[in-house]
């Protein structure tokens, strides 16, 4: 339950409305309870002998204290119901802005599928507490309270005995309620495995069918899925615990209070309309005592989903603006330098990377080579500070990167990664995504450079041709091209290109490079490629091996040096003359 005072914050961000909506409970109970005193005085009138007139004022009183209620009970979900959803909101808008700012190692080791049921479930169980539980925990109480008082005053030994099993309830509720909520925090986990699992299946739809792997994966989502509905089920037969024994033990109180109140209504105790008006009474306790279960179901059940979101929610933001950030720093121009930098993915690994010393004058161009898995794309993702160094500093302008405000430091830089991800919208929403306002003259600039613009001349809408998802619909090398465009079109002061042509043909490649020279002049840019003919141009090549820097030079120097680079080349060299003969 302690997981629920985080919403504290929310409910006083509109206690003038829930103020509001607890007076209109007050007075809604207020005119329901009146009924049946009401019913009372009329029944016991009819003993004595009664008007028309005054049966009809009876009536016409009892139809305006139910219409009264109900109207009440009308602003009731006028104002509380409506205070939940703006609650929902404002956790939501807060767990998206949150999850925006959280670093690239949370979502490397936290699954997909976990992050969509916070989003969905979890919110949506904690909504439910914050309206209808939160609601009916005040209705029931209000109307508990009133109709106790008005049984004790009607008759206070009956009210005791009518009272004799609710202990017993009260035991069974805490006690069943506590099982729910260890059920339906192992269903939460179960749903976000489902999820997952579905997140990957669509992400990975092409791979399933190119290995015809379509029944396996039915069987296995069969396997989860059954899984998920007994835990449900078991859940599902608890909570039908609830209602019968709920009707049982008020059903027990009825009967009680029928024969004992029978036997003072026969000895003149009691008039025939107070125990009318006292069953009515104790009819009306049915419903706190059904809520009361119900509630309670929610109130575990939201616990478990708010310690979820608070686990998220207090997640630390690894990479921020902090105390030694200067808000004065409002643009770059690009000199870039590494000291005695080293790089691990965790506390218990080994690192990646190892006292790499790089200098990167402004305005020039470098490349890094080396084979597969030697640190290249750790390397780069330290200049924008998609991560941050262990140990050593990176400096940009001669400034520590975590001086320089983290929006000013990665909106100047343009970054292509190796994985294109392109949204389902059209290709110049894509192209423009990095800008606050369209501008199709960049989207026209940033293609051609890009050599985009022959293609998108073929496509029916040209540049406002929708995407699939995660941009299907082009080819490989289309999708690299237009993630260049992207990174283009927000003028960067570096432009940094993972490997980003190697679904490219050689020949496009070459225009690419020859049209970013001209683009890329007085910027500097930052070139990672396994072909020789990418980066042979680059004012410095830097190659790595077993993260450090093992070989740097121009390509003339490193290929007379005769090391890594050399053999790399004279490799693509026959590789190229190969296929030249073929």
């Amino acid at each position: 339950m302690q997981s629920l005072l985080s919403l504290k914050k929310y409910f006083l961000r509109y206690k003038t409305r829930l103020a509001w909506g607890f007076v209109f409970i007050l007075l809604s109970n207020l005119f329901a309870v009146y009924v049946p005193i009401l019913l009372k005085d009329s029944i016991n009138s009819l003993e004595k002998g009664v008007e028309h007139s005054l049966l009809f004022r009876y009536a016409i009183l009892i139809v305006a204290a139910s219409l009264f209620s109900g109207i009440f009970r009308f602003l009731i979900r006028q104002t509380i119901i409506v205070v939940s959803r703006l609650i929902e909101y404002d956790l939501r808008q807060d767990f998206w802005q949150h999850i925006q700012k959280l670093s690239l190692r949370y979502f490397q080791n936290t699954s997909t599928g976990n992050i969509m049921a916070h989003a969905t479930n979890d919110i949506n169980a904690v909504r439910t507490f914050v309206g209808p539980a939160v609601m009916y925990s005040v209705d029931t109480g209000i109307r508990l309270i009133i109709v106790l008082i008005i049984m004790f005053s009607l008759s206070t030994s009956l009210t005791f005995y009518s009272l004799i099993p609710l202990p017993l309830l009260s035991y069974l509720v805490y006690k069943i309620g506590k099982k729910i909520h260890i059920k339906f925090n192992a269903i939460q986990a179960k749903f976000a495995d489902l999820t997952t699992k579905a997140q990957e299946n669509f992400s990975g739809i092409r791979v399933i069918k190119s290995y015809v792997r379509e029944e396996n994966e039915i069987s296995e989502w069969k396997t989860e899925s059954n899984d998920y509905l007994k835990k449900n089920m078991d859940m599902i037969r608890l909570q039908s615990l609830f209602q019968p024994i709920l009707y049982l033990i008020t059903g027990t109180s009825i009967i009680l209070v029928i024969w004992l109140g029978g036997i003072k209504v026969i000895k003149g105790e009691l008039n025939l309309g107070d125990i009318s008006a006292f069953i009515i009474y104790l009819s009306m306790l049915i419903w706190p005592m059904i809520a009361f279960g119900w509630v309670t179901n929610i109130v575990q059940q939201a616990a478990a989903s708010m310690k979820r979101l608070n686990s998220m929610l207090s997640e630390k933001y690894e990479i921020s603006d902090n105390g030694i950030t200067d808000k004065t720093i409002t643009d770059i121009r690009g000199e870039i330098e590494l000291r005695n930098v080293s790089f691990r993915y965790g506390p218990n690994l080994t690192d990646v990377l190892q006292n790499i010393n790089i200098k990167i004058p402004a305005g020039s161009t470098i490349a890094i080579v080396g084979k597969t898995g030697v640190g290249k794309t750790s390397l780069i993702n330290l200049i924008p500070r998609l991560y941050d160094v262990s140990s050593g500093e990176v400096l940009i302008d001669g400034k520590n990167v975590k001086e320089i405000p983290i929006n000013v430091l990665r909106k100047r830089v343009g970054f292509v990664p190796q994985e294109t991800f392109l949204f389902s919208d059209t290709l110049a929403n894509n192209i423009l995504y990095g800008l606050d306002e369209s501008d199709f003259n960049v989207v026209e600039n940033t293609a051609k450079i890009s050599q985009l613009s022959k293609d998108v001349s073929t496509f029916p809408k040209q540049f406002e041709t929708i995407l699939g998802e995660r941009g299907i619909t082009l080819s490989g090398g289309q999708k690299q091209r237009t993630s260049l465009a992207r990174a283009l079109a927000v003028d960067p002061s570096i432009l940094i290109l993972d490997d980003s042509f190697s679904a490219v043909d050689t020949h496009t490649e070459e225009e690419i490079l020859k049209n970013l020279k001209e683009f890329m002049k007085d910027r500097t840019s930052i070139i990672i490629s396994h072909r020789i003919s990418t980066v042979k141009d680059a004012d410095k090549i830097f190659v790595m091996e077993n993260g450090m820097i093992a070989e740097q030079g121009t390509h003339e120097e490193l290929v007379e040096y005769g090391g890594i680079y050399a053999d790399l080349h004279f490799k693509q060299l026959l590789e190229k003359e190969l296929e030249d003969i073929n």
